[in-house]
């Protein structure tokens, strides 16, 4: 048997977290240390990785060039915020290149980049690496969607035709940390947070298995972009408290609710829809997570949310507020949802599967940091059909130059970026 992947983590928040967790579920992988903008952070996500027992050895590094100079290390998975790509990019071609042995592989969290020109700057410094990259969006290896797809494309599409709608949506109350809030470090609101998850997933359903990406070719994007409730007085004070006043959604909010239809032809010429709606407006029990796909003679629907697990607590139950029943939990008491195994729920187990066994050399890399610049490509056409309020072509070579208006709003006001 080869040797296990020593993976090493830029960024130690939330999302590396999620990852860690799913990898107690891979093999043929361990965790070799993690870099951080605070070394407390790296500390303490090494120690995770360590109680978790998927990096026995990991340890905290003074630097993402540290970290990818090692020869302790074989991949790195960024996962560190919008705003840092390019430098995270720019220390991991300075710490490759006093390695002995190239990079195995680099993988990069959702979205690739806050905007097209940033997009392309990603793509041309990792391609500068020369070492296979994969772009991060689990919603791809989500048990549900994987079996859905494979049941639809192998029993109904063969009788009855391919599938010619499909819709996704992701809604919960808003994100963890401040920066998701600030449109000159995120790059935009829910849109650029969320939407990417969604737009990928609909497009996937709706791709033959084993078809390549260009084989359904977006036409045009109509998207809508609104504040629902976070530029509400009683609700912009909340957030203020809650992160205080670098978070200012009186006078640099972003979006918290969008929508979008986009108008795709197939390579026989049959046009397909998707429809896909994110937002930091939702309250419930926990996130709202739903899927679904329409053919000529079937359909499929998923609910991530609905997992199965419900207890029931009682009003003398009272605990403290957290997330430890399902992820966005938004309610301690009454009929409450629980997840058994939210990162295998959410695709980060077999995302990280497959990218371990690409970057080990067994299968090919399936989602890549071009895919991911189309993404990209597709947000930045939503934002500006909802910006100029019209449908917009996504292949306008205009858009390269397009950044989202709360963006480009903090950056004239000097916000945080």
């Amino acid at each position: 048997m080869s040797a296990p992947l020593r993976i090493g983590f830029v960024g130690g928040g939330f999302i590396t977290r999620f990852h860690l967790q799913s990898l107690v579920a891979v093999r043929d992988c361990v965790v070799a240390g993690v870099s951080s903008r605070s070394r407390a952070s790296a500390e303490e996500t090494a120690a995770l990785a360590r109680s978790l027992e998927v990096g026995p050895q990991a340890r905290a590094f003074a630097s993402t060039e540290e970290l990818a100079a090692s020869p302790e290390v074989d991949a790195l998975w960024i996962c560190a915020r919008n705003d840092t790509r390019l430098q995270v990019l720019d220390e991991i071609l300075e710490g490759a290149a006093r390695r002995s042995t190239p990079l195995r592989g680099v993988a990069l969290e959702k979205p690739l980049a806050r905007n097209l020109a940033e997009a392309r700057a990603v793509l041309e410094r990792v391609e500068r690496l020369g070492c296979p990259h994969g772009y991060l969006e689990d919603m791809l290896f989500a048990p549900h969607l994987v079996r859905g797809k494979e049941v639809l494309w192998r029993r109904a599409v063969p009788l009855a035709g391919r599938p010619f709608l499909a819709r996704a949506a992701e809604e919960h109350a808003g994100p963890h940390s401040a920066w998701f809030w600030q449109p000159g470090i995120a790059g935009g609101g829910v849109l650029l947070d969320m939407m990417c998850h969604s737009l990928e997933a609909a497009r996937w359903l709706l791709t033959a298995p084993g078809a390549p990406r260009d084989s359904l070719s977006p036409v045009e994007v109509v998207a809508v972009c609104e504040n629902l409730k976070w530029t509400l007085p009683k609700y912009r004070e909340r957030l203020r408290r809650r992160f205080g006043p670098e978070v200012d959604w009186e006078h640099h909010p972003s979006e918290d609710f969008t929508r979008a239809t986009i108008r795709w032809r197939t390579e026989e010429g049959q046009e397909v829809l998707t429809e896909t709606t994110s937002s930091w407006c939702f309250t419930g029990a926990g996130l709202r997570h739903t899927f679904e796909v329409a053919g000529p003679e079937y359909s499929l629907e998923a609910n991530l949310a609905e997992t199965g697990l419900r207890v029931f607590l009682g009003r003398e139950i009272q605990g403290e507020a957290g997330e430890d029943l399902v992820e966005k939990q938004n309610a301690e008491q009454g009929l409450m949802p629980v997840s058994p195994d939210e990162p295998s729920t959410y695709g980060y187990v077999g995302e990280n599967r497959h990218f371990v066994r690409a970057f080990l050399g067994r299968e090919p890399v399936g989602l890549d940091f071009r895919d991911g610049l189309e993404v990209v490509r597709l947000m930045m056409a939503c934002y500006r059909s909802a910006e100029e309020k019209c449908a917009v072509d996504p292949g306008d070579p205009s858009l390269e130059g397009y950044r989202p208006p709360a963006a480009r709003a903090a950056e004239g006001t000097g916000a945080a970026s």
